[in-house]
């Protein structure tokens, strides 16, 4: 348990908050700006990320699970990356009529290269950490990732209530041209 109680506790969980909301702007804007470099869209270089965590080849359903997508935009987001050279689909070897995307490692490689250009020695950030703080941290990261995805999932499903527009549990506003 922490030595934090009370006032401090507070305005560390603020801080934190502030931090968060800084920390997922700069992030947005570096993964942009590294799109831009490549020519590829921001969504299209996630996935690009997402597909070099996979053990192997997916397929475009699968794409479309990791980013979120229908499959039709899922398919031309393939579109872009097999144009861009960074995936290529093959034929899957145990059923001949299933399509997998797989990413072309040459390509990967140099990809990897110029994260290590831009990050550097991104281990340097934990340096003087120990190890019960590193593994706090990661378990916040696992934490994040799991709470992201579960409103996600509320948000696709229309979940979210807006307080503002008077209606019941789990109505929402959408946004115009859109609906929920």
């Amino acid at each position: 348990m922490s030595g934090y109680s009370g006032y401090a506790r507070v305005r560390l969980l603020d801080e934190l908050s502030v931090v968060s909301h800084r920390y997922v702007a700069s992030y947005a804007l570096f993964n942009q700006a590294v799109a831009d470099h490549l020519g590829l869209h921001p969504t299209d270089l996630q996935c690009l990320n997402l597909l070099t965590l996979e053990p192997g080849p997916v397929t475009t359903g699968r794409v479309a699970q990791l980013t979120g997508l229908t499959t039709g935009s899922a398919t031309r987001l393939v579109d872009r990356l097999e144009r861009a050279g960074y995936v290529r689909r093959e034929r899957d070897a145990a059923d001949r009529r299933k399509v997998l995307v797989a990413t072309v490692p040459e390509r990967i490689a140099e990809f990897r290269r110029m994260w290590e250009r831009l990050g550097g020695d991104r281990s340097a950030l934990f340096e003087g950490l120990e190890e019960e703080e590193l593994a706090a941290i990661v378990g916040h990261m696992r934490r994040t990732v799991q709470f992201s995805g579960e409103q996600v999932a509320r948000l696709r499903s229309g979940r979210v209530r807006d307080p503002g527009n008077g209606g019941p549990e789990g109505s929402v506003s959408a946004r115009p041209g859109r609906t929920p």
